[in-house]
């Protein structure tokens, strides 16, 4: 069995100890963002998965140092990772939700998306299978949510294999979006539905999310809510 453990959080506020727990590269990508809203989400997202690391290695937040390099360019824009660790983590974040997601070392991809938008013709055909395409319902709110089902499992898994939109989100056949989410059909050498483990989530009204894991084992998947300072120990 694989434990996946999620945690989500409302965007916090940038105080003084928040702060301190970025580092330089981390508080210049911090710096970097015009828009306050996201200067936030970024700053959750760094400051909860680093006590979600230092819960699970016997640490503390300060004393976690995030290697985040992208394996293409080598910017610290890639997924965050504790070198050395047999800890896999994935930060995802929309409109007033962050989330991370932790395994033990299992690769792991979460993703999370404001499902209030709509979804037009030309962004279902880029994104989905003709045979997705088949199980949508035909009303509009309810293409709406089952779009958003489908595309937060795909990013989901694309963020698992690391390799990002670089997979062609046609390439993997799901479940429909009122089954359990599996992967059926995969044309993507990295992915296939016997190491694949999906997982749809409750983020709360008005989000859609989903957590992937690349294993072959059963997984065990827990969602709990986080508030800055409260103590991680038990959970």
């Amino acid at each position: 069995m694989t434990d996946c453990a999620v945690w989500w959080s409302e965007p916090i506020t940038a105080t003084s100890d928040a702060l301190a727990l970025l580092d330089p590269t981390e508080k210049e990508r911090y710096g970097a963002y015009r828009r306050h809203e996201d200067q936030r989400r970024f700053l959750t997202g760094r400051v909860l998965a680093k006590t979600v690391a230092a819960h699970r290695l016997g640490s503390t937040p300060e004393n976690i140092h995030f290697d985040a390099s992208c394996p293409d360019c080598d910017k610290p824009h890639g997924p965050v990772r504790v070198p050395g660790a047999a800890l896999a983590l994935s930060i995802s974040h929309a409109g007033d939700r962050i989330g991370v997601a932790a395994t033990s070392g299992a690769p792991v991809g979460l993703d999370v998306e404001d499902a209030s938008r709509n979804a037009d013709d030309s962004l279902i055909s880029y994104a989905l299978s003709e045979a997705e395409q088949r199980t949508l319902p035909t009303d509009a709110a309810g293409r709406a949510r089952a779009f958003f089902t489908f595309w937060t499992r795909k990013e989901a898994l694309m963020k698992a294999t690391g390799r990002g939109l670089r997979i062609s989100l046609k390439a993997l056949t799901l479940s429909s979006a009122d089954a359990p989410a599996r992967l059926l059909v995969s044309g993507e050498t990295t992915l296939s539905p016997d190491t694949t483990r999906l997982r749809d989530l409750d983020a709360g009204p008005g989000y859609r999310a989903a957590v992937a894991v690349l294993t072959s084992e059963n997984v065990d998947v827990t969602e709990r809510w986080w508030r800055p300072g409260a103590s991680l120990d038990g959970q």
